[in-house]
C-alpha cells in the first residue's frame, strides 16, 4: 500500500498501539517561555544545546487513514517521531483523543519554519484531514505580552 508523509493509510508499520499517554523523557526548565534543552551537550547553543520552543499539535484523521489503523493497529508516533527528529524538534506528549481531532500533543520544533514544514507533510499526505498548529507562550512569556499591549497604543476602530 502506498505511504503518505505521515505513514497514515497504508502504512506497513505494524507496531502495537502503545499507552495513551508519553511521559516526559528529560527535565525541562521553562525561562520566559523558552524550553531549554537540559540533555548532556548543554542548555543553550553556546553549550551545544537547542532553544527549542512549544508547539500544540492537534490532528484528525480521514476515514480512510482511520480503516487502516483499526484494520492493522499501530503506533503512530513511533512512525511520525522520525519525521519530528528530523526537523530538530521531538514530541514531549502526545495523546489519543475524542471529539474534533483524534490525536493531541505538544512537540518542541527549533523554529517556526520547522513546525510549518511538519504541518505541510502532514497536509500533503493524505491520512489527515485536519492539521492544527499553536505556538505555545508560557506564563512569563503571556505576561510580557499583556505589558506590551498596554503600552502599544491601539485604537478600536470608531476608538
Amino acid at each position: 500500500m502506498a505511504r503518505d508523509a505521515l505513514g497514515c493509510a497504508g502504512s506497513d508499520d505494524h507496531d502495537p498501539i502503545a499507552a495513551a499517554v508519553w511521559p516526559l523523557r528529560d527535565t525541562r526548565e521553562i525561562l520566559v517561555g523558552v524550553a531549554r534543552d537540559r540533555r548532556p551537550g548543554g542548555s543553550s547553543p553556546a553549550e551545544g544545546g537547542v532553544i527549542v520552543h512549544p508547539y500544540l499539535i492537534q490532528v484528525a484523521y480521514t476515514p480512510d487513514a482511520w480503516d487502516a489503523m483499526v484494520k492493522q493497529p499501530q503506533n503512530r508516533l513511533e512512525a511520525v517521531r522520525p519525521v519530528v527528529e528530523k526537523l530538530g524538534g521531538k514530541f514531549e506528549h502526545a495523546w489519543l483523543a475524542f471529539g474534533e481531532y483524534d490525536i493531541v500533543a505538544v512537540v518542541e520544533l527549533p523554529e517556526n519554519t520547522d513546525a510549518a514544514a511538519f504541518a505541510m507533510a502532514a497536509a500533503a499526505g493524505g491520512g489527515c484531514k485536519a492539521f492544527k498548529t499553536t505556538p505555545l507562550l508560557s506564563v512569563e512569556e503571556g505576561v510580557e505580552a499583556m505589558r506590551k499591549a498596554q503600552g502599544a497604543g491601539y485604537r478600536p476602530p470608531g476608538g
